[in-house]
């Protein structure tokens, strides 16, 4: 299980990135643009993949990681349980959603850190 601690931590981790209200949840922006959202009530974390991304996340169970059920998961919004998730598969997504719409400068070592891997 991860704590809204832990994820808030994780998702602070990332270069440049601010935590500011959306509505009744938290969001959490690189370059003025949200990549993920918490939902502290339901442990609950929205990230924003994708569809490529979010079919390959998806893949592993979906009880974990898997689509939200409306016209945003389509386009790629994909919600994660954090009482269920690892924290290394968290980690891994939130540098996929974060790299989706970083600046090059902040997300290009987070892309060769993998090629690494």
């Amino acid at each position: 299980m991860i704590s809204i601690k832990t994820f808030r931590q994780l998702a602070l981790a990332l270069p440049e990135t601010t935590e500011e209200p959306h509505f009744e949840k938290t969001s959490f922006r690189v370059n003025k643009k949200i990549f993920v959202t918490l939902d502290e009530t339901n442990k609950r974390v929205c990230l924003m993949f994708s569809p490529e991304d979010q079919a390959s996340f998806c893949t592993f169970d979906k009880s974990v990681i898997y689509p939200v059920p409306n016209k945003w998961g389509l386009k790629g919004a994909t919600f994660a349980e954090l009482s269920k998730i690892k924290t290394e598969m968290l980690q891994h997504a939130l540098e996929v959603a974060y790299c989706k719409i970083a600046p090059t400068r902040l997300s290009q070592p987070i892309k060769d850190k993998w090629a690494q891997l």
